[in-house]
């Protein structure tokens, strides 16, 4: 069961605000028609709204919960825009209507491969591990944090490379991409085809229930399970949820029960790279730096990776309005375009992660070179705008995330831990009393 802590990816409340019932707006699209939106669990800073006492599901406590007015189409623009607020967002989309499809968003996109500009990443990415290779050697024991950071950024590069192998949008040449994205993912010990395989069923099922192998909400049956796996979910979706990649990278990569027959001649071939490079390259490191200098040149920058990793994965695609949907429900358009979030880093995180974070371009073709996802993302801001969602990263942002979009909903989307167990969430009510909330 434990597997299942890894398998999800969400947006939540502002921190310190409690869900409420779910209500109906209604929007205009751009076509006139009118497109209609279930917010769920949310709650706006600013709207008059009454006080009411209802039980909360599933206990006894007595809670207060605030209802907001529910806005006309009129207002509706102002009601978003004051749940980007709240949420830490810089822009709530509209929900997309129902006609339009992936291709009419695809077609309007740039798609083409350069080697020149392919081949500057990895230099971009190679120069900027190696300069932090020689920053933690140098470092006084007091700087080797910022080193640390530096350093697991610009290994954070190797993956966008590999990553774009992945999707073909490297080179023409299809066996180099393999080549170059297998080396690329060696330093992070992560095997490229068993990666790949499941990464193309999270691009085909987005943001779908059970269908996506990325990061989905918990189950209610399996978070009341036992009191163990309990708290352990909840440990892994609060506090350590920056470094969930990790379960996810050993849960979903080496079992081999978990490719199809034509799939593990592949599998096989990547795991074998893996484990050669742990079986050379990590006793090499201890043999000319000890066990500490194994810490400090390879496992320190290693997480640095799988913070990024985690962050970025929980951004992209999860906020209370952003449902996750049974396969029935599902439609590709919303899911890629409506149901990914833009987010934008300080710069340096941008270049060294090659605008990884531009994702919504990318979810709408995979296909799409890293180093074109800038002008994809402004041909899609000319056309499709108003469905966009986007925002900065800030504390609050992350607050949200790590606080209270745990366990799926179908009517409110997500429930928050402490609301189901509201006398075991004490590391989610820790965050919520620790973290800022800047936005």
């Amino acid at each position: 069961m434990a597997c299942k802590i890894s398998n999800s990816m969400f947006l939540c409340l502002g921190p310190s605000q409690r869900p409420i019932r779910s209500q109906t707006i209604a929007i205009h699209s751009s076509t006139a028609s009118i497109c209609h939106l279930k917010w769920d669990n949310l709650l706006v800073k600013g709207i008059n709204h009454r006080k009411g006492i209802i039980p909360l599901r599933r206990n006894k406590v007595i809670q207060a919960v605030a209802v907001p007015v529910r806005p006309s189409s009129a207002d509706s623009a102002e009601y978003r825009k004051q749940l980007a607020e709240t949420y830490g967002f810089r822009q709530i989309g509209e929900p997309l209507p129902d006609n339009v499809t992936l291709k009419d968003v695809i077609d309007t996109l740039p798609r083409k491969i350069d080697d020149v500009k392919a081949w500057t990443s990895v230099l971009i990415s190679v120069t900027s591990y190696a300069l932090g290779i020689f920053m933690i050697s140098k470092a006084p024991w007091y700087l080797l944090p910022l080193a640390w950071a530096w350093t697991g950024t610009a290994v954070t590069g190797f993956f966008v490379i590999g990553h774009d192998c992945a999707h073909k949008s490297f080179s023409k040449n299809k066996l180099l991409e393999d080549i170059v994205g297998t080396l690329a993912f060696l330093p992070l010990i992560y095997p490229y085809e068993p990666w790949r395989f499941k990464h193309d069923r999270h691009h085909a099922k987005t943001n779908m229930l059970s269908e996506d192998t990325a990061w989905h909400p918990v189950w209610e049956k399996e978070f009341e399970t036992s009191p163990f796996l309990r708290k352990a979910i909840m440990f892994g979706y609060g506090p350590f949820r920056p470094w969930m990649s990790i379960a996810h990278w050993l849960i979903w990569h080496f079992d081999l029960n978990k490719f199809r027959p034509n799939e593990v001649k592949r599998v096989k071939i990547s795991l074998a790279c893996v484990f050669a490079f742990m079986a050379i390259g990590w006793p090499l490191i201890i043999y000319k730096t000890g066990i500490m200098g194994w810490i400090k040149f390879w496992l320190m920058p290693w997480l640095g990776y799988h913070f990024w990793m985690s962050t970025f994965t929980m951004v992209h695609h999860t906020a209370p309005h952003i449902p996750f949907k049974h396969s029935d429900e599902w439609n590709a358009a919303q899911a890629q375009l409506n149901g990914t979030v833009h987010c934008d880093y300080p710069r340096w995180i941008e270049v060294l992660c090659h605008d990884i974070n531009v994702h919504i371009p990318h979810h709408v073709s995979s296909r799409i070179p890293s180093y074109n996802l800038r002008a994809a993302h402004k041909s899609i801001q000319e056309n499709w705008g108003p469905y966009l969602n986007e925002a900065t990263w800030n504390w609050r942002l992350m607050k949200t995330i790590m606080t209270v979009c745990h366990v799926y909903d179908r009517e409110q989307n997500y429930i928050g831990f402490d609301e189901l167990a509201p006398n075991e969430a004490s590391p989610i009510t820790f965050l919520k009393r620790v973290m800022p909330d800047y936005a």
